[in-house]
């Protein structure tokens, strides 16, 4: 038994709510505990770019990037359990990160 936290990010939150979902499905099917998905702040990226190189130095475009992230703990993790999460077919465009944690206390 140990604890494994998933931290997933993806810039469409649409895309990250349906990986989410696999992944708790996955999970209760395998009968371990789970805490979250917990939202993580979004982080935003904005860049100011001149329209022109050399002249209207007023005109310019900005642009923003979003990353959405959520965070899933998985609390009893067993063989079975790493097995279907390995098995999940995900977004190509969802980056997921995965740390194994050990129990404390129990």
């Amino acid at each position: 038994m140990e604890k494994i936290r998933l931290k997933l990010r993806a810039y469409d939150h649409r895309v990250l709510d349906k990986s989410v979902s696999a992944i708790l499905d996955a999970v209760k099917r395998s009968g371990a505990e789970l805490i979250g998905p917990m939202p993580m702040p979004t982080k935003i990226k904005r860049y100011t770019v001149l329209r022109s190189p050399h002249v209207n130095k007023d005109s310019r475009e900005q642009f923003e990037m979003r990353v959405h992230a959520r965070m899933i703990d998985i609390v009893s993790a067993t063989s079975e359990t790493v097995d279907l999460l390995m098995k999940i077919d995900l977004a190509p465009e969802v980056d997921v990160e995965v740390r194994s944690m050990a129990n404390k206390g129990k």
